[in-house]
């Protein structure tokens, strides 16, 4: 039987009767919703539900999208993705720029934790903490596609993901910016790894234990500037700073609530004047500069980025099934908070 979650008429975002895409909670909840899809798309699938009985294209339809391809893992032949394509309005609203709505709108799932895909989802959040995701065969097809439809000559392409499938849309969309193009992204709790310090109420405790982690790791990565690629991983990063996704997190979510302090200490760094160690520590991982430091190869750190519209769900969630949840983005009832950071 199908949870009354995943029924479009039932849990989404009903308020909606027509999208304003000058509206910022317009776009968001837009994005939201085709992560839904995503995950609906892979249920119907484990539950056999085809045709009419078939609850995902709801999610997509109201707002005149169109699903023009799904993406399939190669391991398993799960949906862990989709492109969807805008079909506009046959009575168009002509004060809105054609601009502002995206041409296609690239989405990627979370884990599911029931069904056949979950050994796989598993082993896939278990790359993303290793810091290897980027070698997988599913981030090589969501790749691809990124990069054929911008080779298409679409720019107006949007990204966005949850949880697993957020850290899937952050590495698409810094491999695109590598190369000049700034896709607009819409990140919904992406993980963060590291120690959960935003969950440490005691404020002069953690900031405290942030600012002697930036010394900390600042100084490691003076200690291996003279490895090869130091430098240059340092230039990448920076080459970053003009693309300014949008994160959304909650901070009782302790999978990404740590980006509400990675940036928010970035500006307490600079207040003391001591922006310049931040600015370094920012760039590394104590992990990734370890592995330098006794000679191992290490990765650029996937969740780490320079620039960022940060909003912050401030509605106390129940339990962290709700503050990691995506239905939470749709939502008119909730209080956001919006900053940033460059």
């Amino acid at each position: 039987m199908a949870s009354e979650r995943d029924v479009f008429e039932l849990s989404g975002p009903l308020h909606l009767t027509s999208v304003d895409w000058t509206d910022v909670d317009h776009r968001r909840s837009v994005a939201a919703c085709m992560v839904q899809g995503v995950y609906i798309m892979q249920r119907d699938r484990q539950e056999n539900r085809h045709g009419s009985q078939a609850l995902a294209p709801s999610w997509w339809k109201f707002s005149n999208f169109d699903l023009q391809s799904q993406l399939i893992d190669d391991a398993d032949s799960s949906i862990f993705g989709a492109i969807y394509k805008y079909k506009p309005d046959p009575l168009p609203n002509y004060t809105v720029s054609t601009n502002s709505i995206p041409s296609y709108i690239v989405a990627f799932r979370g884990t599911i934790t029931k069904g056949d895909a979950f050994s796989r989802d598993l082993e896939l959040d278990l790359h993303f903490v290793k810091n290897v995701l980027h070698q997988s065969s599913r981030f090589e097809i969501a790749n691809q596609a990124v990069r054929n439809l911008v080779a298409s000559g679409n720019q107006n392409i949007w990204l966005t993901g949850h949880s697993l499938g957020a850290a899937m849309a952050m590495l698409a969309g810094k491999n695109m910016a590598k190369n000049r193009v700034f896709l607009e992204s819409h990140l919904f709790n992406p993980p963060f790894v590291s120690a959960p310090i935003e969950t440490i109420k005691n404020k002069k405790v953690k900031h405290g234990l942030r600012i002697a982690g930036s010394f900390v790791t600042a100084g490691l990565a003076v200690a291996v500037k003279m490895k090869n690629n130091h430098h240059q991983r340092n230039n990448e990063f920076l080459e970053l700073a003009e693309w300014v996704p949008c994160l959304y997190v909650n901070p009782r979510d302790h999978i990404c609530s740590e980006y509400i302090g990675y940036f928010g200490h970035r500006v307490k760094m600079g207040n003391i004047g001591a922006g310049g160690v931040e600015r370094l520590a920012a760039q590394h991982s104590i992990a990734g500069l370890f592995m330098d430091a006794i000679g191992k190869e290490s990765h650029e750190p996937l969740h780490l980025i320079p620039s960022a519209n940060l909003t912050v769900n401030l509605k106390r969630a129940r339990d962290l099934k709700e503050a990691h949840g995506i239905h939470q983005w749709w939502r008119r009832d909730q209080q956001l908070e919006s900053r940033t950071y460059r």
